[in-house]
């Protein structure tokens, strides 16, 4: 094999490497929910990154609502979870359907 040859590969995987750097691998994160209460009640996550909320109740269903754009999860019973991912930058607020008392935030900061 020639020198050239040599060097073009080393350039490439150089290039690779320094564009591998610059990239962001997106987290998983999860919220449990006990007591009637979010854990934790705020998050601050990275945009891609995804959120699982996990019913750890005995006997309650629980969803989760988001106050700006009404979106809200199915019901989950306990051992259940819905996971969501967020794309965009922002702060998200939301809370349990059917008991409004329980309170969370999400903030996805770049």
């Amino acid at each position: 094999m020639s020198t050239w040859r040599i060097k073009q590969g080393l350039k490439g995987g150089v290039l690779a490497l320094a564009l591998m750097a610059g990239t962001t691998v997106a987290a998983e994160h999860q919220v449990q929910i006990y007591k009637y209460a979010y854990t934790p009640a705020e998050l601050t996550i990275k945009p891609g990154d995804t959120v699982t909320w996990v019913n750890a109740e005995k006997r309650v269903s629980h969803s989760v609502l988001f106050s700006a754009t009404g979106e809200e999860s199915e019901r989950f019973f306990p051992g259940e979870q819905w996971s969501r991912r967020f794309d965009q930058a922002g702060r998200f607020e939301y809370r349990c359907g059917p008991h409004p008392e329980m309170k969370g935030l999400i903030v996805v900061e770049p």
